[in-house]
């Protein structure tokens, strides 16, 4: 950190303890006695600041012209709708009107949704991070009218947040110039961070590169509860994707193993709701029991397609219920009437974390009588509690052959009266108060969630996962893109706004091609090519070789951001490298296979590094050293043909179809009259047909 940077930093933070405290309860406010320019926003995160007595803004010309036209400076307050601590810190400060008279007089202050703005967030979480050495949200950052941060943080107790403030404010009027130096690093800073070469050496890939990439990571593994060995513990469904490959691959027996042990683990625990299916955001422990109650479209469509995946290869039953209980969820709780999903549940309840999933043994005893103690045993209830005031969080501890045993049962018959018991919990769970619905609707994590739904129906061949699929594909075509191929990042009230950013077309091509893999229609792979082909003259950068998050349409930021590493949701620039190699093959494009080469061979070096956070590079290398399988099947029975193929876990193999003759590269000319052909081929070379499932799988897979 720069050192004018860390003065600034240390200054404001005198007297200041950072540790978090308990949150108080919401204050009795005569409704509506204040309203901001809030109001007239559709995202639900910042409508639930429309009447603070903060005069909030949205962020635009309004706000930003308003800071240079005073002369202030501007506080961007950052976060999302299901955000625990926003909640705390609205509470505590936004709503007090001494704090507010502070943030009125002295700041221009502007809320913005992360979800709807993520460019805005890249730019001053990067800034904080600098700053602070972490991050999170809520992010609050403070910037001079030029929108250049100056300093900034997440969660503030309110004498630490009055303390900013006013040192701030004076500092602004009688030290501006160490401000304006300290702006100048930040900017510096931010502009060089995650700054890719264009690397020129030879490219060469090799499943030695692959192992120095999982040897280094293996110390870090929790060898007993699985995932990485820290707290708190996030699902990473994409790292656990690549080294469920990698095993594939290498027949490496401990990375399997900690895979499986991952699952396990996560599906017995508290961040998976055992009463109604699908995940929270994240374990605050080691032992993913206590979760951060918050559940997100994201983590829980590519969580659909981790199970899916791991159930193909280890034909695990419990995996399989993980998915139909999460697509259930999903359907009940976030689906849209008009097809597509919404955003995300709160974490709270009444002002309480995780009051709505919680539950004390009494309650549970009234509700299910004499099955009360069964139940109570197989997920670990007692009078005590686990979580706060004595209630219990859900969770499975025993193996369930011993509670079988106990109680007289067969495993199948246990799983049976446990999900019997479950739907009466959940019956009655649904009369309390609900957590609130973030219902904007994203282009990108509708992208990952339609995956999700494709991987389901693939493995299980549900045909409702597929009907739910296209629905959502159905809407993003017809309500999220316009006929030059343009994307809507946002959908709310019946609108589309804000111009898509780079993570919204790699998951929604990423949909498509998975559409079209599971149908055969080709309609979803030329959507997924135009999509393609717009992002390639929006957002490739020719100097570096990679993809910026945002278009040239764009208004301009302080700076223009490039998303490299993968984290809780894949980095949109590896997506977006995955998409370019498939769509490479299916369409014999050899420029899009070299721009897809040229990225991952940007970071190739960075991959070993922090496999963990290079996970979907790290998947692309895997094709590159494997050889991708190109399977094209031809004839009238080539769907039944691909659902028999669907019986194997074959992670190299990308499949193309067709009842007729056809146009795509991949099958043009191969039909044979009267029979079903199956051709697989390696870079466009292809072994001789065959004409059943088996023997392509036996000789060439």
């Amino acid at each position: 950190m720069n050192k004018l940077v860390l003065i600034l930093v240390i200054s404001l933070l005198a007297n200041c303890s950072q540790s978090q405290v308990k949150e108080k309860k919401p204050t009795n406010m005569e409704k509506h006695k204040y309203s901001n320019k809030l109001a007239q926003e559709s995202s639900p995160y910042l409508l639930q600041h429309a009447h603070n007595p903060v005069n909030w803004y949205p962020w635009g010309e309004e706000a930003l012209n308003k800071a240079k036209d005073e002369n202030k400076l501007i506080l961007i307050s950052i976060g999302y709708a299901a955000c625990h601590w926003c909640h705390v810190m609205e509470r505590e400060s936004f709503e007090d009107e001494q704090v507010a008279v502070l943030m009125n007089e002295h700041f221009v202050c502007i809320k913005v949704d992360r979800e709807e703005r993520p460019d805005i967030d890249q730019i001053y979480m990067t800034a904080v991070q600098m700053m602070t050495g972490s991050g999170g949200w809520p992010l609050n950052c403070f910037a001079l009218p030029d929108g250049r941060p100056v300093y900034g943080g997440t969660y503030f107790r309110k004498d630490q947040w009055k303390h900013v403030l006013t040192s701030l404010s004076d500092m602004y009027q009688s030290d501006k110039q160490k401000m304006l130096n300290v702006a100048a690093d930040l900017s510096k800073g931010i502009i060089e961070a995650e700054v890719i070469d264009y690397k020129v050496d030879a490219k060469e890939y090799s499943d030695k590169d692959l192992k120095e990439i999982v040897e280094p990571w293996k110390p870090y593994f929790d060898k007993i509860e699985g995932g990485n060995d820290r707290a708190p513990k996030f699902p990473l469904p994409n790292s656990y994707e690549f080294l469920l490959n990698y095993s594939y691959y290498t027949s490496d027996k401990e990375t399997l193993e900690h895979v499986y042990l991952t699952l396990n683990k996560m599906a017995k625990g508290g961040i998976y709701d055992q009463a109604g299916g699908g995940f929270a955001r994240y374990s605050v422990d080691k032992y993913w029991k206590a979760p951060h109650f918050e559940k997100m479209l994201y983590d829980n469509g590519q969580l659909v397609s981790l199970y899916s995946k791991a159930y193909q290869l280890s034909k695990n039953e419990d995996y399989k219920r993980v998915v139909y209980h999460t697509i259930e969820f999903l359907e009940r709780e976030l689906r849209s009437s008009e097809g597509a999903f919404y955003s995300s549940l709160d974490a709270d309840s009444e002002g309480e974390e995780g009051k709505f999933y919680v539950w004390d043994k009494k309650e549970l005893e009234e509700l299910l009588g004499e099955n009360a103690k069964l139940y109570c045993d197989y997920y670990k209830v007692n009078e005590q509690g686990n979580w706060e005031n004595n209630k219990n969080i859900l969770h499975r501890g025993e193996k369930e052959e011993n509670i079988s045993k106990k109680y007289h049962l067969s495993n199948n018959e246990l799983i049976i009266k446990i999900e019997s018991l479950n739907a009466i919990v959940l019956k009655a769970r649904a009369k309390r108060i609900r957590p609130s619905l973030d219902d904007k609707i994203l282009s990108s994590w509708n992208g990952l969630m339609l995956k999700g739904l494709i991987d389901a129906y693939r493995v299980f061949d549900e045909p409702v996962f597929l009907q739910t699929a296209l629905e959502n594909a159905e809407f993003i075509s017809n309500k999220m893109i316009d006929k030059d191929y343009r994307l809507w990042r946002n959908y709310k009230n019946g609108k589309a706004s804000i111009n898509g950013f780079l993570d919204d077309y790699a998951f929604v091509i990423d949909g498509f091609i998975a559409l079209y893999q599971a149908t055969f229609e080709e309609k979803w792979l030329n959507l997924a090519k135009n999509l393609t082909d717009y992002t390639l003259k929006h957002f490739h950068d020719d100097k570096s070789g990679m993809l910026f998050y945002t278009s040239d349409l764009d208004p301009k930021l302080i700076a223009r951001k490039m998303e490299i590493n993968d984290n809780v949701i894949p980095g949109s620039n590896s997506a977006m490298a995955k998409n370019l190699y498939y769509l490479g093959h299916f369409f014999y494009n050899d420029n899009y296979i070299e721009i897809s080469s040229q990225m991952l061979h940007n970071v190739k070096d960075d991959i070993k590094r922090s496999g963990a956070y290079y996970s979907n590079w790290a998947l692309l290398l895997t094709h590159f050293v494997y050889n991708l399988k190109e399977v094209a099947i031809v004839g009238k029975d080539a769907l039944p043909f691909r659902k028999k193929f669907d019986e194997n876990y074959l992670p190299q193999c990308i499949f193309s179809g067709s009842t007729t003759d056809s146009h795509i590269p991949m099958l043009e000319g191969r039909m044979q009259e009267g029979k079903t052909t199956i051709y697989v081929c390696e870079n466009r070379v292809c072994k001789l047909p065959v004409y059943g499932v088996e023997e392509a799988v036996r000789v060439y897979l």
